[in-house]
C-alpha cells in the first residue's frame, strides 16, 4: 500500500516552528467513525490468515493472455495516466501550500536620471538616483495556519495516490472480466455452432425418413424451424464478443483493429484459491479505505487553518541596500540603508468571509467522515457478497455439470432412437434443447465463478505482500 507523501522539509520546518513557538500550534482532529471491527468474516474459514493472495493475483488464474492484458493496462491504461498526473498536481500543490511557511526575498535595482528645467535664463540642472536593494517578508505561523494548509496538502497528495491504486485496481479487475466474458462468448458460439450442426445432421435424418413415408412434413418443417432458430443464435453471440473486444482494446490503449484477442475458453482456466484475512486488517489494505482516511485527515488540517485563520497574523518586512546620485559612490559607507518593520494584523469584520469558511471546511470534513465511514462498510459487505458468490457458484458448477452431462446422455441416446425409428421427433427436439440450454447454462456459471474471484480480489484491496 502506498506510503502517505511526506516532504523532508516537512520535518525541517515543523521543528523550527516548534522551538520559536511552542506549545501555540493547534492539532487537527480525526472524529472517530464509531464503526466496531467484526472479529472475522461470518462467510470466511475457520483459519482466516491461511492463502493470501499476492500482489499480482492474475496470475493464480494460470491464464498466460490474462497476464499480459492485464501488465498491459497497467502500464499504458488512459485512466491510470490521468491519475498519474492528478498526483503531479496535487505534489505541486504541496510546494504551493508550503511556500508561505518560507520568507520572500526580492531585489531590486533602479535607476533615475531627472533633468529640472532652468529659469530666468539659468541653465537646467540634472539629478539622478542609483538604488539597489533587497527586500525580505515573512509571515509568522503564530497559529499554524499555513502549517496545516502544508499538512492538508500533503495528505490529500497522500489521497491522489491512493487514488492511483483504487484505479489501477479497478482496471486490473475490469480486464480480467472483459478477458473472461470474451472466453465466454467463444464457449457459447462454439454449442451454438455444435448444436447448429447437430440440428442439421437431425433434419438430413428427417429428410430420409420423410422420403421413406415414415414422418411427415410436419416433422420436416419443425427440424427445419429448429435449424433456422440455432443459426439465428449465432449472430448476438458474435456482437457480444467483438464489442467485449473492442472493450479490452480500450483497457489496454490500443485499437480493437491492433488488438490480438485472445482465445481458447473458461474450461480451462483455474480458480485461485484464496481467503480473506481478518477484517481489521481488511482497512489496511484497501486503497479506497486509505483513499477515503486521507481524504478524512486533509480536511481535519483544513479546519485547522480556518480557525487560525482568524486569529492575529504577524507580519515581519525588512528591506536595505544602497543607493545614491553618483555611481561611483553607490558603494561606499554612507549609502547604505535599511528598514525593519513588524506588523499585526487582526480581522474585526470582512462580511463573515472567515466564518463561512470555517463552516465550509467543517462541512467538508463531515463529508469526507460519512465517506469514510462508507468505504470501512462497504469493505466489509463487499468481502461478504464476494465470498458468497464464490462459494455457491463453485457448488453451481459442479451441480451444472452433472446436468450437462445427464442431457448429453439422453440427447445421444434420443437421436440413435430417432434413426432407429423407436421414438419420435418431438423426444428428440426436447432432449436436444435441454442439452443445449444445459451447456450454455455452464459456461454462464463458469463465468460468474471467475467473475466472483476477481470481485473477491478486489474487495481484498488486490492482493498484498511484498
Amino acid at each position: 500500500m502506498t506510503t502517505p507523501f511526506r516532504p523532508g522539509r516537512r520535518a525541517i520546518l515543523a521543528g523550527a516552528l516548534a522551538l520559536l513557538l511552542p506549545g501555540c500550534l493547534p492539532e487537527a482532529e480525526t472524529p472517530a467513525t464509531g464503526i466496531a471491527v467484526p472479529p472475522r468474516f461470518t462467510e470466511g474459514p475457520a483459519n482466516p490468515d491461511a492463502s493470501l493472495p499476492q500482489p499480482d493475483w492474475w496470475r493464480g488464474f494460470r491464464a498466460p493472455d490474462l497476464t499480459r492484458f492485464v501488465e498491459l493496462a497497467s502500464t499504458y491504461n488512459l485512466d491510470i495516466a490521468v491519475a498519474v498526473a492528478q498526483i503531479i498536481q496535487a505534489d505541486a500543490q504541496v510546494g504551493i501550500s508550503g511556500a508561505p511557511l518560507y520568507p520572500t526575498l526580492t531585489f531590486d535595482g533602479t535607476a533615475e536620471q531627472v533633468r529640472t528645467a532652468g529659469s530666468n535664463g539659468s541653465p537646467g540642472t540634472t539629478r539622478g538616483l542609483n538604488v539597489l536593494g533587497l527586500s525580505a517578508g515573512y509571515m509568522v505561523d503564530f497559529w499554524g495556519q499555513y502549517r496545516n494548509g502544508l499538512y492538508a496538502a500533503q495528505e490529500s497528495a497522500a489521497a491522489a495516490r491512493f487514488n492511483r491504486d483504487v484505479v489501477a485496481l479497478s482496471t486490473q479487475v475490469a480486464v480480467a472480466n472483459t478477458y473472461f466474458q470474451i472466453l465466454a462468448s467463444r464457449d457459447q458460439l462454439n454449442i451454438a455452432r455444435q448444436n447448429l450442426e447437430a440440428a442439421t445432421r437431425i433434419l438430413d435424418l428427417v429428410k430420409r425418413q420423410f422420403a421413406g413415408g415414415t414422418v411427415s412434413q410436419l416433422d420436416v418443417s419443425q427440424q427445419e424451424a429448429l435449424v433456422a432458430q440455432v443459426r439465428a443464435s449465432i449472430p448476438p453471440i458474435e456482437i457480444t464478443l467483438r464489442q467485449n473486444v473492442a472493450a479490452l482494446a480500450v483497457l489496454v490503449a490500443q485499437t480493437p483493429e491492433t488488438l490480438s484477442a485472445p482465445r481458447g475458453g473458461l474450461a480451462q482456466i483455474a480458480v485461485p484459491r484464496v481467503t480473506p484475512g481478518l477484517p481489521s486488517d481488511l482497512l489496511l489494505r484497501r486503497p479506497d479505505v486509505a483513499l477515503a482516511q486521507a481524504q478524512l485527515q486533509s480536511s481535519g488540517f483544513s479546519v485547522a487553518a480556518a480557525q487560525a485563520a482568524m486569529l492575529p497574523q504577524i507580519q515581519l518586512t525588512a528591506t536595505g541596500g544602497v543607493q545614491s546620485a553618483a555611481l561611483k559612490a553607490l558603494f561606499q559607507p554612507g549609502a547604505w540603508y535599511y528598514t525593519l518593520v513588524a506588523g499585526l494584523t487582526q480581522p474585526i469584520f470582512d462580511g463573515y468571509l472567515l466564518e463561512s469558511q470555517l463552516v465550509q471546511a467543517k462541512g467538508l470534513q463531515l463529508q469526507y467522515l460519512q465517506s469514510y465511514r462508507k468505504a470501512i462498510l462497504s469493505a466489509f459487505a463487499d468481502v461478504e457478497k464476494a465470498l458468497v458468490a464464490l462459494d455457491q457458484t463453485n457448488r453451481q458448477v459442479k451441480l451444472q455439470g452433472d446436468v450437462v452431462s445427464s442431457s448429453r446422455t439422453a440427447f445421444q441416446v434420443a437421436e440413435s432412437q430417432l434413426a432407429g425409428g423407436t421414438t419420435t421427433l418431438v423426444a428428440v427436439l426436447q432432449a436436444q434443447q435441454t442439452f443445449f440450454t444445459a451447456e450454455v447454462g455452464l459456461v454462464q456459471v463458469r463465468l460468474q465463478r471467475v467473475q466472483a474471484a476477481t470481485s473477491l480480489f478486489q474487495a481484498l484491496g488486490g492482493g498484498w505482500g511484498s
